[in-house]
């Protein structure tokens, strides 16, 4: 077979290669396929972005090299650049504890606790070199950091590269037990490229990031993709530590300070306690009754509205004021307000009303949160006053 035809031969085996895994890696690959960066104390203090569209950063916090463990000076630094540049930030750590499952614990009791991307963020093992004799040793160890890893709360990856992985590790094990969780570099050559050039995928179950090149814009900056989605981990999911934070944020008092032209209290500030729960989108007709007893003052869309609890238990609302701005304070609750009412005749509009009481027709519906354009009807209770 000639130079030509074997060239020919190997672009259409690597497109109906491609054809196949795009097909079968995932469904969603424009929304998923982004790209990024990996740093070690080489790329500086700050890291290096190669491409305005790169989403992710993944930097070295240190390693253990048979034992020994050396730190990076430049991974706090780069961590918190990542964060400024609106890049996902997560973790590797340099695993060359061979197989030694002792010297792997070792390693990750003293780097685990100085991650500073977030919970559920990767912390990958870059195992490249060191390895023992022992297949299975090498595994052992590899499998026991990436479970601990996992306990910790982080996203478990393992980083290499085919061939060294092919002889001194047995990767399937890995897949069966963390699934799509390998990060893997395969360079068809040393030129500049910024987007990964598929014949020379390494063909493998399991791969999650396909490090394509080494000169993604120069040499010396690698250049990845994500596959899977797996760089969204700790920025996608909330964990429960997170969503009970953000409850309790939630929760918190406020004080909203609204102008309620005329309404009620002018340019009065009231405490305000709002949850998620008291976010009703809808707005509840009156009480019937000349006293009502609000339970809470709430905000929602920019107003200010006070809740309480109708005769048949659902609730009601009265639209307040409008929102001004918040700061803390404390919660209202049971604060009683008289209102003069008016029961809706034959022939009355927004216009007839709103002039017997001196009012707008706007200031008229407003305050009962309403718009001029809503119907008004016969034996319909509005607050005047």
């Amino acid at each position: 077979m000639n130079k030509r035809k074997l060239r020919a031969l190997i672009l259409m085996l690597g497109a109906i290669f491609m054809a196949f895994f795009m097909v079968n890696t995932t469904s969603h690959a424009s929304n998923i396929r982004s790209q990024g960066v990996d740093w070690s104390r080489y790329q500086g203090y700050s890291g290096v972005k190669g491409y305005k569209n790169d989403q992710f950063a993944i930097a070295q916090v240190g390693g253990s090299y048979g034992g020994t463990f050396i730190n990076q000076a430049t991974y706090n630094s780069q961590v918190a650049s990542a964060k400024s540049m609106g890049m996902r930030a997560h973790t590797y750590i340099w695993y060359g504890v061979g197989g030694s499952v002792q010297l792997g614990r070792e390693c990750l009791n003293y780097y685990l606790p100085r991650i500073k991307t977030p919970k559920g963020s990767i912390v990958a093992l870059d195992y490249e070199d060191g390895a023992s004799g022992s297949i299975k040793a090498n595994t052992d160890a590899i499998i026991a950091g990436m479970q601990q890893i996992k306990n910790a709360g982080y996203t478990p990856m393992y980083y290499s590269d085919k061939p060294y992985t092919l002889a001194h590790v047995d990767y399937k094990r890995i897949v069966q037990k963390f699934g799509t969780c390998l990060w893997m570099a395969a360079y068809p050559d040393y030129l500049v490229r910024s987007t990964p050039y598929w014949v020379v995928f390494p063909a493998m179950d399991g791969v999650a990031i396909y490090q394509f090149t080494s000169t993604y814009v120069r040499g010396g900056l690698d250049g990845n993709i994500d596959l899977t989605g797996i760089t969204k981990s700790g920025y996608t999911t909330t964990s429960k530590k997170q969503a009970q934070a953000r409850a309790n944020k939630t929760q918190a008092a406020k004080v909203i300070k609204y102008d309620q032209r005329g309404i009620f209290y002018p340019n009065r500030t009231l405490a305000v306690h709002y949850t998620d729960n008291d976010k009703s989108r809808q707005v509840a007709t009156y009480h019937k009754g000349e006293s009502v007893i609000y339970n809470a003052v709430i905000i929602e869309h920019d107003y200010v509205w006070a809740r309480y609890t109708r005769s048949n238990g659902q609730y009601g609302f009265i639209k307040l004021g409008v929102n001004n701005g918040p700061a803390y304070g404390k919660r209202v609750i049971n604060q009683s307000v008289s209102h003069t009412y008016y029961t809706v005749k034959y022939g009355d509009s927004w216009w007839t009303i709103a002039q017997r009481y001196g009012l707008s027709m706007n200031t008229l519906a407003s305050r009962n949160g309403k718009s001029i354009y809503t119907m008004i009807y016969p034996e319909q209770r509005l607050v005047v006053r």
